[in-house]
């Protein structure tokens, strides 16, 4: 009987976390349509934005000689990466540091360029200021935290606590 109870508790403690999850998912729903945020915008946004990545001088040849034949693939995983990241829903299930190892002229100089090419789409196509403001917000981290991950050698180059307040501009 002692063993019943057990999982029991375990049964409620999964059924617990799932509805915790399922209000986590139904929460950021509801926060990205009240600012306009839905899956056709981050088609639409993901698309644009790396349309422009594409024709960007610096930018451009660095994607492209990683990604030749395989940008409808790279397309689709762009997509459930900022879909799981604004509806909180777990499509996404790469690993962002691993794939941007090793890319052939990638240098921290082009992270800015990066967030400067995402700033004018955005500025072109979100549909209010608050989606602008919050995918902004999403991509300096996301910049951040790459740049750190790929280019910080603390053997090298201590990081101030300046430096990390500083937006990547």
């Amino acid at each position: 009987m002692r063993s019943n109870r057990g999982f029991r508790t375990m049964d409620s403690e999964l059924q617990g976390r799932a509805a915790h999850i399922a209000a986590i998912r139904e929460r950021a729903e509801a926060e990205m349509k009240a600012i306009g945020i839905d899956e056709a915008f981050i088609d639409n946004l993901v698309e644009t934005f790396y349309g422009r990545v594409l024709a960007h001088p610096e930018l451009g040849p660095v994607f492209d000689a990683r990604l030749a034949g395989r940008w409808p693939e790279h397309m689709e995983k762009m997509k459930s990466f900022w879909s799981a990241v604004a509806f909180r829903n777990g499509a996404y299930g790469g690993k962002p540091v691993q794939a941007h190892s090793g890319v052939a002229n990638m240098t921290p100089e082009l992270f800015p360029k990066w967030l400067t090419l995402f700033a004018a789409t955005l500025d072109d196509i979100a549909p209010s200021e608050e989606a602008k403001a919050w995918f902004m917000a999403t991509a300096d981290r996301i910049a951040r935290s790459l740049t750190l991950s790929l280019f910080y050698n603390p053997a090298l180059r201590p990081v101030t606590q300046a430096r990390l307040n500083t937006r990547l501009e």
